[in-house]
């Protein structure tokens, strides 16, 4: 077995592709729209499957927003530097609805280095140093 993707339910379906297209450098994969269900798709990542796991951004028609709930807790991805990231993000992710909402450091109580970026929608993207599992952002 292996992870394929996440689904994240947006309010707009452009300005999410937009954030983790030139925010986080990820590629637009592919779209699904669905007229006759009422609702597009769009999945993302640094790669396809199944090499890479993927993000799919769901869009249903005319809804803008959703209560995100207690028990969500975030997205991680891998990267060289996450201070660099965070330098690198700010005004794009600010521009585009987002923020940095964590400057990088370490983990309360351990020595991995973490940052966070929220999403226009307020998902939480949680930055790991691990150069050997980096992604396309460095």
């Amino acid at each position: 077995m292996r992870l394929l993707h996440t689904m994240l339910r947006v309010g707009n379906l452009q300005r999410s592709i937009d954030f983790y297209t030139q925010a986080l450098g990820m590629k637009l994969l592919r779209t699904t729209d669905r007229p006759e269900q009422q609702y597009t798709l769009a999945f993302l990542g640094y790669g396809s499957n199944p090499e890479h796991a993927e993000i799919e951004l769901t869009y249903n028609y005319g809804v803008d927003s959703y209560e995100l709930g207690s028990a969500y807790g975030h997205i991680a991805i891998g990267v060289d530097s996450a201070a660099a990231v965070c330098e690198a993000v700010r005004a794009k992710t600010a521009e585009l609805g987002g923020a940095v909402t964590r400057e990088a450091g370490p983990i309360k109580g351990g020595n991995t280095i973490i940052a966070f970026i929220t999403d226009p929608d307020g998902y939480k993207v949680e930055l790991i140093e691990r150069p050997e599992a980096a992604s396309e952002l460095n």
